[in-house]
């Protein structure tokens, strides 16, 4: 049971993931964006799992096809006379022979091509929804792109285009983290296609996406080690002082998806 991914589990992950969010972040952008990411798990859990299964309706219109082909080339090969010893037939034999070859390699890439058909459809769906799970992932790494370690130390005037930033460093170490997750069980969710379809193309498609993910969560993981380096550094009467001062806009927003995500101008909702 632990040789293979479990889809339910990673839906179950998903799920869990989800509640903490909102119980940490109520009605965060965050939060939609895992609930976005839970609905893909449920639908590419079935997408992956009916890739796997075998094209029974396909595989028996290639073998009518093939068995089509192959009556096809028997009754040509018949109509062949190869009594006929005659100097003057021994040139039409050989043109017979070259046509049959013809024939043959003709049939035979079209029975190759019949034969990957059922792959490449499959490969093609497989291919479709990673692209999708590729797109959410960069949606995940926009959502932490404005959680700026530095604003724990403070200084500098904001500006009006600046983002607003009401985060005390333990909470932008969970909303970090919870990024970090999402992008982990992303790269899951891709993986069940690679297990599901073992396909040389479909598995690279997987390990890149496996790759982006891995480099945006490096990415969070440096801003959380900042985080925790600066709070560190700082003197025991400034992490009390930073959190007050946090406070009161988190008590009026309720941690609101518009304050902590895109509550500044000119930013477009991710």
């Amino acid at each position: 049971m632990y040789r293979t991914l479990d889809p339910d589990k990673i839906v179950a992950s998903l799920v869990t993931l989800e509640k903490r969010i909102d119980e940490r972040f109520p009605h965060s952008g965050l939060g939609r964006v895992c609930a976005e990411l839970n609905g893909i798990a449920r639908e590419n859990k079935v997408r992956a799992e009916r890739i796997g299964r075998p094209n029974v309706l396909l595989r028996a219109l290639v073998f009518i096809i093939i068995a089509g082909l192959l009556y096809l080339l028997s009754r040509v090969g018949m109509l062949i006379d190869f009594s006929k010893t005659a100097a003057d037939s021994v040139y039409t034999v050989l043109q017979g022979i070259e046509a049959s070859m013809n024939i043959f390699v003709l049939m035979g890439a079209t029975a190759v091509f019949l034969v990957t058909c059922e792959d490449r459809l499959k490969r093609r769906r497989a291919l479709a929804a990673l692209h999708e799970l590729r797109s959410i992932a960069h949606v995940i790494d926009m959502h932490q792109l404005t959680k700026d370690p530095s604003s724990i130390v403070g200084g500098g005037r904001d500006t009006p285009s600046s983002p607003h930033r009401a985060l005390t460093p333990f909470l932008l170490t969970r909303y970090l983290d919870y990024c970090s997750e999402m992008l982990s069980l992303t790269a899951k969710v891709a993986a069940l296609y690679a297990q599901s379809f073992p396909d040389p193309v479909v598995a690279d498609a997987v390990n890149d996406l496996e790759t982006i993910t891995a480099s945006l969560s490096q990415k969070i993981w440096q801003k959380i080690n900042i985080v925790q380096s600066l709070v560190a550094n700082l003197p025991t009467t400034s992490v009390p002082a930073i959190a007050k001062a946090a406070q009161p806009n988190l008590e009026t927003s309720r941690l609101d998806a518009d304050n902590l995500d895109e509550n500044f101008p000119g930013r477009a909702k991710p």
